[in-house]
Protein backbone atom coordinates (compact mmCIF):
# COMPACT_ATOMS: atom_id res chain seq x y z
CA UNK A 1 0.00 0.00 0.00
CA UNK A 2 1.19 3.52 -0.84
CA UNK A 3 0.55 6.28 1.31
CA UNK A 4 1.21 10.55 0.41
CA UNK A 5 2.42 12.10 3.73
CA UNK A 6 1.75 16.47 3.58
CA UNK A 7 3.55 18.06 6.26
CA UNK A 8 1.80 21.37 7.27
CA UNK A 9 3.06 24.90 8.84
CA UNK A 10 4.97 28.05 7.92
CA UNK A 11 7.67 26.65 10.48
CA UNK A 12 8.54 23.42 8.66
CA UNK A 13 9.34 26.17 5.50
CA UNK A 14 11.06 28.90 7.73
CA UNK A 15 13.35 26.17 8.65
CA UNK A 16 12.36 26.70 12.61
CA UNK A 17 11.22 22.90 13.17
CA UNK A 18 12.53 19.82 11.58
CA UNK A 19 10.13 17.23 10.51
CA UNK A 20 10.19 14.28 11.57
CA UNK A 21 6.76 12.56 11.25
CA UNK A 22 7.30 11.72 8.13
CA UNK A 23 10.24 9.53 8.81
CA UNK A 24 8.38 8.39 12.11
CA UNK A 25 5.12 7.15 9.55
CA UNK A 26 7.83 5.51 7.59
CA UNK A 27 9.24 3.58 9.72
CA UNK A 28 6.36 2.32 11.30
CA UNK A 29 4.77 1.12 8.01
CA UNK A 30 7.74 -0.03 6.39
CA UNK A 31 7.83 -3.37 8.70
CA UNK A 32 3.63 -3.98 6.99
CA UNK A 33 4.74 -3.72 3.10
CA UNK A 34 3.39 -0.31 3.28
CA UNK A 35 5.46 2.79 2.27
CA UNK A 36 5.35 6.18 1.70
CA UNK A 37 5.29 7.36 -2.19
CA UNK A 38 5.50 10.85 -1.31
CA UNK A 39 6.27 13.95 1.22
CA UNK A 40 5.09 17.39 0.64
CA UNK A 41 5.87 19.91 2.71
CA UNK A 42 3.37 23.13 2.42
CA UNK A 43 2.73 26.27 4.77
CA UNK A 44 -0.13 27.17 6.20
CA UNK A 45 -2.24 28.27 3.03
CA UNK A 46 -5.33 27.14 1.62
CA UNK A 47 -4.62 27.50 -1.89
CA UNK A 48 -1.45 25.26 -1.21
CA UNK A 49 -2.89 22.83 1.48
CA UNK A 50 -5.66 22.10 -1.75
CA UNK A 51 -2.96 21.90 -4.15
CA UNK A 52 -0.96 18.73 -2.47
CA UNK A 53 -4.07 17.07 -1.29
CA UNK A 54 -4.90 16.73 -5.16
CA UNK A 55 -1.48 15.65 -5.78
CA UNK A 56 -1.56 13.39 -3.01
CA UNK A 57 -4.17 11.23 -4.02
CA UNK A 58 -2.99 11.09 -7.37
CA UNK A 59 -0.61 8.79 -6.26
CA UNK A 60 -2.17 7.32 -3.56
CA UNK A 61 -5.38 5.90 -2.01
CA UNK A 62 -4.29 6.82 1.22
CA UNK A 63 -2.84 10.62 2.47
CA UNK A 64 -1.83 11.56 6.05
CA UNK A 65 -1.31 14.98 7.07
CA UNK A 66 0.31 16.31 10.14
CA UNK A 67 0.56 20.01 11.41
CA UNK A 68 -1.90 22.83 11.06
CA UNK A 69 -4.10 21.87 13.61
CA UNK A 70 -3.45 24.30 16.68
CA UNK A 71 -5.84 26.60 18.41
CA UNK A 72 -4.31 29.85 17.08
CA UNK A 73 -5.66 31.80 13.52
CA UNK A 74 -2.66 31.25 11.14
CA UNK A 75 -3.45 27.40 11.83
CA UNK A 76 -6.15 26.62 9.16
CA UNK A 77 -6.14 23.15 8.00
CA UNK A 78 -9.40 22.22 9.80
CA UNK A 79 -11.33 24.85 7.61
CA UNK A 80 -9.15 23.78 4.47
CA UNK A 81 -10.14 19.85 5.06
CA UNK A 82 -14.14 21.25 5.75
CA UNK A 83 -13.96 22.79 2.24
CA UNK A 84 -12.35 20.07 0.32
CA UNK A 85 -14.94 17.09 1.66
CA UNK A 86 -18.02 19.27 2.84
CA UNK A 87 -19.71 19.48 5.89
CA UNK A 88 -20.09 22.54 7.75
CA UNK A 89 -17.72 22.97 11.30
CA UNK A 90 -19.73 22.26 14.42
CA UNK A 91 -18.91 21.39 17.77
CA UNK A 92 -18.70 17.83 18.83
CA UNK A 93 -19.13 17.47 22.22
CA UNK A 94 -17.25 14.29 22.98
CA UNK A 95 -13.95 15.95 21.05
CA UNK A 96 -14.95 19.00 24.16
CA UNK A 97 -14.59 16.36 26.86
CA UNK A 98 -11.60 14.75 25.60
CA UNK A 99 -9.96 18.46 25.71
CA UNK A 100 -10.98 19.10 29.25
CA UNK A 101 -9.74 16.17 30.17
CA UNK A 102 -6.00 16.29 28.61
CA UNK A 103 -5.64 20.18 29.75
CA UNK A 104 -7.06 19.27 33.35
CA UNK A 105 -4.33 16.67 33.30
CA UNK A 106 -2.02 19.25 32.63
CA UNK A 107 -3.08 21.69 35.39
CA UNK A 108 -4.57 24.36 33.06
CA UNK A 109 -7.57 26.10 32.91
CA UNK A 110 -9.53 25.67 29.46
CA UNK A 111 -9.97 28.80 27.25
CA UNK A 112 -11.74 29.74 24.02
CA UNK A 113 -8.99 29.07 22.36
CA UNK A 114 -8.08 25.58 23.05
CA UNK A 115 -12.04 24.90 23.41
CA UNK A 116 -11.95 25.54 19.94
CA UNK A 117 -10.71 22.49 18.77
CA UNK A 118 -13.66 20.72 19.76
CA UNK A 119 -15.15 22.44 16.24
CA UNK A 120 -14.73 19.75 13.73
CA UNK A 121 -16.31 18.98 9.97
CA UNK A 122 -19.40 17.11 9.78
CA UNK A 123 -17.71 15.42 6.94
CA UNK A 124 -15.20 13.49 9.31
CA UNK A 125 -14.84 10.68 11.52
CA UNK A 126 -12.97 12.05 14.83
CA UNK A 127 -10.74 9.84 16.16
CA UNK A 128 -10.14 11.17 20.30
CA UNK A 129 -6.24 12.26 21.17
CA UNK A 130 -5.88 11.03 24.51
CA UNK A 131 -2.16 12.92 24.51
CA UNK A 132 -3.45 16.20 22.89
CA UNK A 133 -5.65 18.62 22.53
CA UNK A 134 -6.20 18.74 18.47
CA UNK A 135 -8.76 15.88 16.99
CA UNK A 136 -7.62 13.19 14.72
CA UNK A 137 -10.01 14.04 11.62
CA UNK A 138 -10.96 10.87 9.29
CA UNK A 139 -12.28 11.62 6.17
CA UNK A 140 -13.04 9.39 2.67
CA UNK A 141 -14.36 9.93 -0.59
CA UNK A 142 -14.49 7.62 -3.05
CA UNK A 143 -12.94 4.49 -1.30
CA UNK A 144 -9.95 6.81 -0.52
CA UNK A 145 -8.97 7.84 3.23
CA UNK A 146 -7.43 11.54 4.66
CA UNK A 147 -6.28 11.29 7.92
CA UNK A 148 -4.90 14.72 9.63
CA UNK A 149 -3.04 14.52 12.64
CA UNK A 150 -1.81 17.29 14.74
CA UNK A 151 2.18 17.89 13.71
CA UNK A 152 3.33 17.60 17.95
CA UNK A 153 6.02 14.51 17.08
CA UNK A 154 5.07 12.28 20.44
CA UNK A 155 1.35 12.90 19.42
CA UNK A 156 1.61 12.40 15.96
CA UNK A 157 3.94 9.15 17.21
CA UNK A 158 1.49 7.64 19.56
CA UNK A 159 -1.96 7.93 17.98
CA UNK A 160 -0.26 7.11 14.34
CA UNK A 161 0.80 3.83 16.11
CA UNK A 162 -2.04 3.35 18.62
CA UNK A 163 -4.96 4.11 16.54
CA UNK A 164 -4.70 5.68 13.18
CA UNK A 165 -2.47 2.92 11.57
CA UNK A 166 -4.28 -0.38 12.99
CA UNK A 167 -7.65 1.17 11.55
CA UNK A 168 -5.67 1.55 8.18
CA UNK A 169 -4.40 -1.68 8.27
CA UNK A 170 -8.48 -2.75 8.96
CA UNK A 171 -9.82 -0.90 6.18
CA UNK A 172 -6.66 -1.86 3.54
CA UNK A 173 -7.06 -5.24 4.62
CA UNK A 174 -4.46 -7.90 2.63
CA UNK A 175 -3.49 -11.48 2.51
CA UNK A 176 0.07 -10.50 1.78
CA UNK A 177 2.24 -11.68 4.67
CA UNK A 178 5.10 -9.54 5.78
CA UNK A 179 8.32 -10.63 7.17
CA UNK A 180 11.35 -8.52 8.01
CA UNK A 181 15.03 -9.22 9.84
CA UNK A 182 17.72 -6.48 11.03
CA UNK A 183 21.24 -6.91 11.19
CA UNK A 184 23.31 -4.04 12.96
CA UNK A 185 26.56 -3.80 11.63
CA UNK A 186 29.79 -2.14 12.47
CA UNK A 187 32.99 -2.10 11.06
CA UNK A 188 32.66 -1.50 7.57
CA UNK A 189 31.24 1.93 5.46
CA UNK A 190 28.25 1.37 3.59
CA UNK A 191 30.07 0.71 0.00
CA UNK A 192 32.78 -1.49 1.68
CA UNK A 193 29.21 -3.38 2.75
CA UNK A 194 27.89 -3.74 -0.02
CA UNK A 195 31.14 -4.88 -1.81
CA UNK A 196 30.88 -7.51 0.50
CA UNK A 197 27.44 -8.83 0.43
CA UNK A 198 27.69 -7.94 -3.16
CA UNK A 199 27.20 -11.63 -4.83
CA UNK A 200 24.46 -12.81 -1.84
CA UNK A 201 22.39 -9.47 -2.58
CA UNK A 202 22.71 -9.99 -6.24
CA UNK A 203 21.19 -13.70 -6.33
CA UNK A 204 18.43 -12.62 -4.00
CA UNK A 205 15.26 -13.89 -5.02
CA UNK A 206 12.27 -11.62 -5.66
CA UNK A 207 10.10 -12.26 -2.59
CA UNK A 208 13.11 -10.48 -1.11
CA UNK A 209 14.45 -7.18 -0.46
CA UNK A 210 17.47 -5.90 1.24
CA UNK A 211 17.55 -2.08 2.84
CA UNK A 212 20.96 -0.39 4.11
CA UNK A 213 20.20 2.51 6.93
CA UNK A 214 23.44 4.05 7.30
CA UNK A 215 24.65 6.44 10.44
CA UNK A 216 27.73 7.36 11.87
CA UNK A 217 29.96 3.85 13.16
CA UNK A 218 26.61 1.48 12.08
CA UNK A 219 24.57 0.36 9.58
CA UNK A 220 20.91 -1.11 9.79
CA UNK A 221 20.52 -4.19 7.02
CA UNK A 222 17.13 -4.63 6.71
CA UNK A 223 15.57 -8.26 5.22
CA UNK A 224 12.34 -7.37 4.23
CA UNK A 225 9.74 -10.71 2.73
CA UNK A 226 6.50 -10.49 1.26
CA UNK A 227 4.70 -14.06 0.21
CA UNK A 228 1.17 -14.94 0.38
CA UNK A 229 2.82 -17.85 2.61
CA UNK A 230 3.65 -16.69 5.87
CA UNK A 231 5.26 -19.61 7.30
CA UNK A 232 7.43 -19.84 3.45
CA UNK A 233 8.28 -16.11 3.90
CA UNK A 234 9.34 -16.21 7.39
CA UNK A 235 12.01 -19.00 6.71
CA UNK A 236 13.28 -17.36 3.82
CA UNK A 237 14.09 -14.18 5.37
CA UNK A 238 15.55 -16.14 9.07
CA UNK A 239 17.46 -18.31 6.12
CA UNK A 240 18.66 -14.38 4.49
CA UNK A 241 19.56 -13.08 7.81
CA UNK A 242 21.34 -16.56 8.83
CA UNK A 243 23.75 -16.60 5.86
CA UNK A 244 24.65 -12.61 6.86
CA UNK A 245 25.15 -13.11 10.12
CA UNK A 246 27.57 -16.20 9.02
CA UNK A 247 29.61 -13.62 6.21
CA UNK A 248 29.79 -10.85 8.14
CA UNK A 249 30.90 -12.89 11.50
CA UNK A 250 31.36 -10.26 14.64
CA UNK A 251 30.86 -7.17 12.68
CA UNK A 252 27.09 -7.89 13.23
CA UNK A 253 26.60 -5.99 16.47
CA UNK A 254 23.04 -7.35 17.07
CA UNK A 255 19.90 -9.55 15.27
CA UNK A 256 17.46 -7.11 16.17
CA UNK A 257 16.70 -2.89 15.56
CA UNK A 258 18.10 -1.92 19.01
CA UNK A 259 20.70 1.22 19.58
CA UNK A 260 24.13 1.11 20.55
CA UNK A 261 23.08 1.63 24.21
CA UNK A 262 20.62 -1.29 24.21
CA UNK A 263 22.90 -3.73 22.76
CA UNK A 264 25.87 -2.69 25.41
CA UNK A 265 23.26 -2.64 28.48
CA UNK A 266 22.10 -6.10 27.23
CA UNK A 267 25.80 -7.08 26.85
CA UNK A 268 26.29 -5.83 30.00
CA UNK A 269 23.51 -7.94 31.40
CA UNK A 270 24.19 -10.90 29.99
CA UNK A 271 27.71 -10.99 31.51
CA UNK A 272 26.60 -9.94 34.93
CA UNK A 273 28.48 -6.99 34.94
CA UNK A 274 28.00 -3.25 35.85
CA UNK A 275 29.06 -0.24 33.48
CA UNK A 276 30.61 3.24 34.35
CA UNK A 277 31.18 6.13 31.46
CA UNK A 278 33.91 9.08 32.10
CA UNK A 279 33.33 11.18 29.38
CA UNK A 280 35.32 14.74 28.67
CA UNK A 281 34.40 15.62 24.52
CA UNK A 282 30.89 13.81 24.57
CA UNK A 283 30.10 15.80 27.90
CA UNK A 284 28.08 12.74 28.98
CA UNK A 285 26.39 12.10 26.35
CA UNK A 286 27.11 8.41 26.65
CA UNK A 287 25.43 8.26 29.69
CA UNK A 288 22.74 10.00 28.09
CA UNK A 289 22.11 7.16 25.74
CA UNK A 290 22.11 4.80 28.27
CA UNK A 291 19.76 5.90 30.60
CA UNK A 292 17.30 6.90 28.00
CA UNK A 293 16.79 2.96 27.66
CA UNK A 294 14.70 1.56 30.65
CA UNK A 295 16.16 -0.64 33.29
CA UNK A 296 19.18 1.09 32.62
CA UNK A 297 19.70 1.49 36.09
CA UNK A 298 19.81 -2.37 36.84
CA UNK A 299 23.66 -2.00 34.82
CA UNK A 300 24.76 1.50 34.47
CA UNK A 301 26.49 2.38 37.89
CA UNK A 302 27.24 6.08 36.56
CA UNK A 303 28.62 8.33 35.06
CA UNK A 304 31.79 11.24 35.79
CA UNK A 305 31.54 13.96 33.19
CA UNK A 306 35.47 15.42 33.19
CA UNK A 307 35.63 18.28 31.31
CA UNK A 308 38.62 19.80 33.00
CA UNK A 309 42.33 18.37 33.54
CA UNK A 310 41.57 19.08 37.04
CA UNK A 311 38.09 16.66 38.05
CA UNK A 312 40.13 14.39 35.33
CA UNK A 313 43.07 14.34 37.89
CA UNK A 314 41.03 14.88 41.34
CA UNK A 315 37.79 12.61 40.82
CA UNK A 316 38.98 10.01 38.19
CA UNK A 317 43.29 9.86 39.27
CA UNK A 318 44.73 10.73 36.32
CA UNK A 319 48.06 11.74 36.45
CA UNK A 320 49.65 15.25 36.44
CA UNK A 321 52.75 14.36 34.55
CA UNK A 322 50.40 11.91 32.10
CA UNK A 323 48.33 15.36 30.75
CA UNK A 324 51.85 17.09 30.77
CA UNK A 325 53.73 14.53 28.75
CA UNK A 326 51.13 13.59 26.14
CA UNK A 327 48.22 15.90 26.49
CA UNK A 328 44.54 15.32 27.75
CA UNK A 329 43.56 14.46 24.52
CA UNK A 330 45.50 11.03 24.19
CA UNK A 331 45.57 7.47 24.94
CA UNK A 332 47.34 7.46 28.05
CA UNK A 333 44.73 9.93 29.83
CA UNK A 334 41.78 8.03 28.17
CA UNK A 335 43.02 4.33 29.34
CA UNK A 336 43.83 6.24 32.91
CA UNK A 337 40.16 7.99 32.66
CA UNK A 338 38.31 4.73 32.15
CA UNK A 339 40.27 2.77 34.96
CA UNK A 340 39.61 5.52 37.34
CA UNK A 341 35.98 5.41 36.50
CA UNK A 342 35.88 1.59 37.78
CA UNK A 343 38.01 2.90 41.05
CA UNK A 344 35.35 5.25 41.30
CA UNK A 345 32.18 3.62 40.88
CA UNK A 346 32.77 0.04 41.69
CA UNK A 347 32.03 -1.00 37.91
CA UNK A 348 33.17 -3.49 36.28
CA UNK A 349 33.39 -2.03 32.82
CA UNK A 350 33.91 1.54 31.84
CA UNK A 351 34.40 3.70 28.61
CA UNK A 352 36.01 7.21 28.59
CA UNK A 353 36.24 9.62 25.93
CA UNK A 354 38.46 13.31 25.35
CA UNK A 355 38.67 14.79 22.21
CA UNK A 356 38.34 18.14 20.28
CA UNK A 357 34.84 18.44 19.52
CA UNK A 358 35.52 21.68 17.32
CA UNK A 359 34.74 24.17 16.06
CA UNK A 360 38.10 25.84 17.67
CA UNK A 361 41.27 23.78 19.71
CA UNK A 362 42.32 21.54 16.97
CA UNK A 363 46.57 21.41 16.13
CA UNK A 364 48.05 20.23 13.00
CA UNK A 365 48.99 16.81 15.31
CA UNK A 366 45.21 17.00 16.47
CA UNK A 367 42.75 18.61 14.22
CA UNK A 368 39.34 19.31 15.17
CA UNK A 369 37.27 15.99 15.36
CA UNK A 370 40.07 13.90 17.31
CA UNK A 371 38.74 11.91 19.62
CA UNK A 372 40.50 9.12 21.92
CA UNK A 373 38.50 6.00 23.59
CA UNK A 374 39.46 4.20 26.18
CA UNK A 375 37.95 0.77 27.63
CA UNK A 376 38.57 -0.66 30.38
CA UNK A 377 36.84 -4.20 31.99
CA UNK A 378 37.94 -5.60 35.53
CA UNK A 379 38.75 -9.16 35.65
CA UNK A 380 37.46 -11.90 38.27
CA UNK A 381 40.95 -11.77 39.93
CA UNK A 382 40.85 -8.03 40.26
CA UNK A 383 43.29 -6.48 37.28
CA UNK A 384 42.05 -4.02 35.26
CA UNK A 385 42.64 -4.71 31.27
CA UNK A 386 42.12 -1.53 28.83
CA UNK A 387 42.26 -1.15 25.24
CA UNK A 388 42.54 2.30 23.31
CA UNK A 389 42.14 3.76 20.19
CA UNK A 390 41.96 7.08 18.54
CA UNK A 391 39.56 8.48 15.25
CA UNK A 392 39.00 11.07 13.28
CA UNK A 393 35.57 12.58 13.13
CA UNK A 394 34.55 14.79 10.24
CA UNK A 395 31.54 17.53 10.63
CA UNK A 396 30.41 19.74 12.97
CA UNK A 397 30.37 19.31 17.21
CA UNK A 398 26.90 17.80 17.34
CA UNK A 399 28.15 15.24 14.54
CA UNK A 400 31.45 14.22 16.14
CA UNK A 401 30.19 13.80 19.75
CA UNK A 402 27.12 11.60 18.64
CA UNK A 403 29.83 9.79 16.52
CA UNK A 404 31.97 9.37 19.21
CA UNK A 405 29.16 7.94 21.49
CA UNK A 406 27.88 5.36 19.26
CA UNK A 407 32.00 4.56 18.68
CA UNK A 408 32.43 4.50 22.37
CA UNK A 409 29.07 2.09 23.07
CA UNK A 410 30.52 0.03 20.32
CA UNK A 411 34.08 -0.43 21.93
CA UNK A 412 32.63 -1.50 24.88
CA UNK A 413 30.33 -4.14 23.86
CA UNK A 414 33.50 -5.47 21.77
CA UNK A 415 35.61 -5.20 24.99
CA UNK A 416 32.83 -7.93 26.22
CA UNK A 417 32.96 -9.98 24.19
CA UNK A 418 36.88 -10.29 23.90
CA UNK A 419 36.89 -9.01 20.17
CA UNK A 420 39.31 -5.60 21.07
Amino acid sequence: MKVSVIVIGDELLLGQVIDTNSGEIARHIAPYGWEVEDVQVVGDSAVEITRSIDRAFELSDVVLTTGGLGPTKDDITKRVLCDYFGGQLVEDAAVLENVKEVVGRRGFKLNKLTAAQAIVPTSCRVIQNRVGTAPIMWFERDGRVLVSMPGVPFETREMFQSEVFPQLLRKYHTDIAIEHAVLMVTDYTESGLAEKIAPWEEALPPHLHLAYLPKPGLIRLRIDGAHPDRGFIKAEVERGAAELRAMLGPAVLATADLTPAQILLKECGGHGVMLATAESCTGGNIAHELTLVPGSSEVFAGGIVSYSNEVKMRVLGVGADTLELNGAVSEPVVEEMAKGAIEATGAHLAVATSGIAGPGGGSEAKPVGTVCFGVALKGADGTVACKTAVAHFPGNRSRVIDASTTRALIMAVKMLRGQL
